[in-house]
């Protein structure tokens, strides 16, 4: 085994025989989920609504900004925060814990033959990716309805009054079934997202650790927000396209629904706004790449560092 292997297989991960470690992982997931989720928050509703409007409705993204406030207030931005907040929180714990989970075990797989590869940091995310798009479908489904539903700051009554009045309108007009639509697309877009989201920081890190034979822990902390928002580019390049389908699904009328699957949500896309349509909204979600990612990888790690 070379010296640079030892060095990272030594320090890069916690102890295999600590008890306690899915537990860590896991309350670490959860430091860094509610980190994520207010930083993402206006940014991801500025998404959604671009993603959701009829042809001519917006301009641009200024143009959602500058009609939230006014039309809606500042605190708009905020929309549907509740449900995110509680299962954003779980999502990153599953995504985090998974992620480590599987590194834990080709790291044994491979005993002293060397690194894990980069092919296996993105085995490693698709396993996060898949198990967390199970939950991260119906939250989500959740959220853009509570965030696409509009009224002047209060002046009209909402069609919803928080996140139990969506799931019991959703379970009356299509049970279970209709809380989870979308979910194709989300473990497509969660799988092959999260593969590229974790391969692309662990990659960074595995290289930062080789090239200065460092410890882990002591990568600086800006160098970990660099490289979060690295891995929220890799993420969003890689799986946009099937974010919108995702949405497009869960904004369809729930009375009457237009749209059965993700081919329907395609032609309905293609037939509105042609092939750019599949990169609506695109803008808002590349600029909050950086910054919520940062957040995200940042929390976790200086998380994992203080609790050991």
């Amino acid at each position: 085994m070379t010296e640079e292997a030892e060095l990272v297989l030594t320090l890069d991960d916690p102890p295999v025989t600590d008890s306690n470690r899915a537990i860590k992982d896991i309350t670490c997931g959860v430091i860094s989920g509610i980190a994520q989720v207010f930083v993402s928050q206006p940014f991801d509703i500025t998404k959604v609504r671009l993603q959701s409007a009829k042809p001519g409705e917006y301009s641009s993204v200024i143009d959602v900004i500058s009609k939230l406030i006014k039309n809606e207030g500042p605190l708009a931005f905020y929309k549907g925060t509740l449900t995110p907040l509680i299962g954003i929180g779980a999502c990153v714990s599953i995504q985090f814990g998974v992620n480590e989970f599987m590194k834990r075990s080709f790291n044994s797989m491979n005993g002293k033959d060397g690194l894990i590869t980069n092919q296996q940091f993105f085995m490693c995310g698709m396993a996060s990716g898949f198990a967390n798009g199970f939950l991260a479908s119906p939250i989500e489904h959740v959220r853009i309805r509570l965030q696409t539903q509009k009224g002047n700051a209060g002046a009209t009554k909402p069609e919803f009054n928080g996140p139990l009045s969506v799931i019991k309108k959703l379970y009356g007009n299509g049970g279970t079934k209709l809380i989870f639509k979308g979910l194709g697309p989300t473990l497509i877009r969660e799988s092959f997202g999260m593969g590229s989201y974790f391969m692309t920081f662990e990659m960074l890190v595995k290289n930062e650790m080789v090239n200065r034979k460092i410890e882990r822990s002591q990568i600086e902390s800006w160098k970990l927000c660099l490289f979060g928002g690295l891995a929220g580019y890799a993420m969003w390049l890689t799986v946009y396209p099937i974010d919108v389908i995702k949405s497009t699904l869960q904004t369809d009328n729930y009375l009457k629904p237009q749209l059965k699957n993700s081919i329907d949500a395609s032609k309905a896309i293609l037939k509105q706004n042609g092939y750019k349509g599949f990169f609506k909204g695109f803008t808002p979600a590349i600029l909050r790449a950086a910054p919520v990612n940062a957040a995200t990888f940042l929390a976790f790690e200086l998380s994992m560092r203080a609790i050991g």
